[in-house]
């Protein structure tokens, strides 16, 4: 026991959560800034006197109460989307090409996940768990998640990638796109086939409806509570834990050496005795854990999945992924975190701004207005390009 312990390197299992507090607490700041700010800025306007007779309060005072409960969301699904862009990020770092297909692999995740904990429900398992067995199911939908889609990427990588490794980049790319679409239906096929319904209901058991309530603020008249879901704790802290596994895999195991080894130089990686083919292959696989306990979780956070429930988050994934630079761990981390907090400050704040013009069914115009800027100005990404976290 004592030489396993000697044997874990604290610094890669520490590194990665120190990132993950910067990047928190950095793009928290920034944002929180530049909404003050504008608050600041429009409070005698229209816009602040239409605010002040609804709530009685002025648009800076709006603003700085509801800061909190926007930053807390933000996180959540930040941290859903940064562990959806490892998947990403992990194969382009091997074979430099788009894995399409992950969005509907992160979908199969979350079926799997959630038709299980239905099969439980409809036992009467779930009705009559205990608290801490409902931790236990949830883990176990977690787990199922992750091995359905794991396998699935394996069987992708092994069926329409590797025939096409000599090609050129355009055709695996549109065979990912192809794969895309036949994954979509092949799930909308099972569904149909064996339950009928293709939107699914993830069940309602044990607390994690429950909010914990940490504070009030008075806004005017009224009181707002300020709190986080328990799901929302599972949801951020099932991601960091993800985050930090990948990160210590890739950079501190002979496992990890050996993906660098191959994302750097493929032919001499098989010189050196590599079998680049396993390699290439245990990438999927760990992209496709990441995609499928990120369904899952997806599916606790917002209740509903149907059979096309990974092209958005897969697209906005995929689009935090290019933000923090395509092919660099911590830039997946990075990009996740910022989108998420971009597109909820967008959606919480943006109706108040634009006096009802926009709500926030436009907030991933905010968002992605950013990305685009970014890619016009710095191409490779927030963290540019880091060799040695490569994936």
């Amino acid at each position: 026991m004592n030489r396993f312990l000697q044997s874990i390197n604290a610094r890669e299992l520490i590194r990665p959560l120190g990132q993950m507090v910067v990047f928190s607490l950095g793009s928290a700041v920034v944002l929180s800034s530049l909404v003050l700010a504008l608050a600041l800025a429009l409070d005698q306007t229209a816009v602040g006197l239409a605010l002040q007779d609804k709530y009685n309060v002025s648009l800076y005072t709006y603003t700085l109460v509801n800061l909190p409960q926007v930053v807390i969301d933000g996180l959540t699904i930040g941290f859903v989307y940064a562990a959806i862009a490892l998947g990403y990020t992990m194969v382009y770092g091997v074979l430099e090409f788009i894995n399409f297909a992950h969005s509907e692999i992160f979908a199969v995740g979350a079926f799997v996940g959630v038709e299980i904990l239905i099969a439980l429900d409809n036992s009467g398992l779930l009705r009559s768990a205990s608290l801490g067995m409902s931790y236990v199911l949830l883990t176990l939908a977690i787990i199922s998640g992750m091995v359905a889609a794991g396998a699935l990427a394996v069987t992708v990588e092994r069926v329409a990638y590797r025939p096409l490794r000599g090609a050129s980049r355009l055709v695996p790319l549109i065979s990912a796109i192809g794969v895309s679409f036949l994954l979509q239906d092949l799930i909308r096929l099972v569904e149909g086939l064996t339950t009928g319904d293709f939107n699914r209901i993830f069940p309602s058991f044990g607390n994690f409806d429950q909010r914990l309530n940490f504070g009030k603020l008075a806004l005017g008249e009224t009181t707002i509570n300020l709190g986080i879901s328990i799901k929302s704790i599972i949801v951020i802290v099932a991601a960091m834990l993800m985050l930090i596994g990948l990160n210590y895999l890739v950079n501190a195991t002979r496992i990890g050496k050996a993906i660098r080894a191959v994302a750097q130089d493929r032919p001499t990686a098989s010189l050196m005795g590599i079998n680049v083919n396993r390699i290439i292959s245990i990438t999927f696989l760990v992209g496709g854990l990441l995609g499928g306990a990120a369904g899952v979780l997806y599916a606790l956070k917002f209740t509903r999945i149907d059979p096309f429930v990974g092209f958005f988050p897969g697209l906005k994934a995929f689009a935090a992924a290019v933000l923090g630079g395509i092919g660099n761990l911590t830039g997946a981390l990075l990009g996740g975190i910022v989108l998420g907090m971009l597109e909820t400050f967008a959606g919480s704040y943006m109706g108040v701004f634009t006096m009802g013009a926009a709500g926030s069914e436009y907030k991933d115009i905010f968002a992605f207005s950013i990305l685009i800027l970014v890619l016009i100005f710095r191409p490779q990404g927030l963290m540019g390009e880091n060799v040695g976290q490569k994936a």
